[in-house]
């Protein structure tokens, strides 16, 4: 069977009853069987076959080509083996698809066929295909599910379990690294603020593993904020947060420290909201990008007058780097006025594509947006207060490469008073 290439090597060879033994065979070409009469055999059916062990450690991506050219048949072209994804998000038992996966017009005469035999090779009961992130300020996602009938779904990161309506809700796997470093942080006594909240992607973390003692999480929009209640009970700590539904960038005059900017319009909280924190936070979070900006006097309002530690997420636009050697990042001593001497390393996580590797050293870029930003919530909190306030740069945190030449990082900045 093997020479005749008639043998199905996905499958084990399996006992049957009556001390027989029943060989798997491709059954497209059952027409090509020629056995000599002295070897009595009959076809039979079996259900659910036992895979091989060369199934069993075949890479799905090629398993699932494998299976799609056996159902096209003759119909297999280049063009069908490009549109077949090479990477996806896995969620429980849904598969969350590449928005540019499956588009030629072949793959629709399949129909329902094309998706069960997808979620099939791939181990999954439910699949989902992603669009483009709609413009509505929000970041909320175009999802479209294409194999069941609930789109909710639960994720599990660092012990850490996340639950969300896949179709309302983004899940960035890229910002591990960011949340693994939260969960690091000494926090144990502290109040968290966190501005952009989400789901609970970095609240969960300060929680669960940072020890914080309490978290205030702040969210605009209403799908999130429904799976953020979940997530907060599914990991046990409903009691140490209180939810603030509504746009915390939304202040009052008196405390508006420059002329308000124009924001994105959002459906999601009332117009009326405003946020009523004041004085109350030893650590903010400001995990929003491309920028955080329009949250910077907020975040300056709810640190408490003793100061804090602000976590500030931005793109930062970074031009080709040079040949070695970079600039080595810049820590800052506590007390240093303008926040900056030697002697650190941002880490260097590698972005999921596998298209480029973050360098360990800080780029100058990187360092003139810290310094920058720095300057800048240094101010705010002077006119805020009344009285001059002193800001370190702590760390500078390379998250992902987001886009060619543009990298998400995060500046932890430690504000205090100044003494008089």
């Amino acid at each position: 069977l093997e020479e005749e290439q008639l043998l199905d090597g996905r499958y084990r060879l399996q006992e049957v009853p009556g001390g027989r033994v029943a060989l798997p065979v491709l059954e497209e070409k059952l027409f090509q069987l020629r056995l000599p009469p002295e070897m009595p055999c009959e076809l039979v059916q079996i259900q659910d076959p036992v895979p091989s062990r060369a199934a069993r450690r075949q890479v799905p991506a090629q398993k699932l080509r494998d299976e799609l050219r056996r159902l096209l048949g003759e119909s297999w072209s280049e063009e069908l083996e490009r549109d077949v994804p090479r990477a996806w998000q896995r969620h429980g038992d849904l598969v969350l698809l590449s928005e540019d996966s499956f588009r030629a017009a072949p793959w629709e005469k399949l129909g329902m066929a094309l998706w069960e035999m997808v979620a099939s090779a791939l181990g999954a009961r439910r699949l989902a295909r992603r669009g483009r992130v709609l413009p509505d300020g929000m970041r909320s996602p175009s999802v479209t599910l294409l194999l069941g009938q609930d789109s909710w779904v639960e994720h599990v990161d660092n012990g850490i379990r996340y639950t969300f309506d896949v179709t309302k809700c983004m899940f960035s796997p890229g910002n591990i690294t960011e949340k693994l470093r939260v969960a690091s942080l000494p926090c144990s006594g502290e109040v968290l603020v966190d501005l952009y909240a989400g789901i609970g992607y970095f609240t969960l973390p300060y929680l669960v593993h940072a020890a914080a003692a309490f978290a205030h999480a702040c969210e605009w929009n209403g799908h999130a904020v429904e799976a953020l209640r979940r997530n907060l009970a599914l990991n046990g700590v409903q009691d140490r947060c209180r939810i603030h539904h509504g746009d915390s960038r939304q202040v009052s005059s008196a405390d508006r420290p420059w002329p308000p900017r124009p924001c994105v319009a959002s459906p999601s909280p009332p117009l009326s909201f405003q946020l009523e924190l004041r004085n109350v936070a030893d650590r903010v979070n400001l995990g929003l990008i491309p920028s955080s900006e329009e949250g910077w006097p907020v975040a300056c309002r709810v640190l408490k007058g003793t100061g804090g530690v602000l976590h500030i997420h931005h793109n930062v636009e970074t031009l080709p780097a040079p040949a070695p050697p970079q600039t080595p990042v810049l820590r800052a001593e506590r007390g240093t006025p303008e926040g900056a001497c030697s002697d650190g390393e941002a880490q260097h996580p590698t972005e999921e594509s596998g298209k480029e590797t973050l360098v360990a050293r800080i780029r100058p870029e990187w360092q003139r947006w810290a310094e920058a930003t720095a300057a800048r919530i240094r101010g705010l909190l002077a006119e805020l207060h009344g009285q001059p306030w002193r800001t370190s740069i702590l760390h500078i945190e390379a998250v992902k490469s987001y886009a060619p030449h543009v990298h998400h990082l995060v500046l932890d900045l430690e504000c205090r008073p100044t003494l008089p």
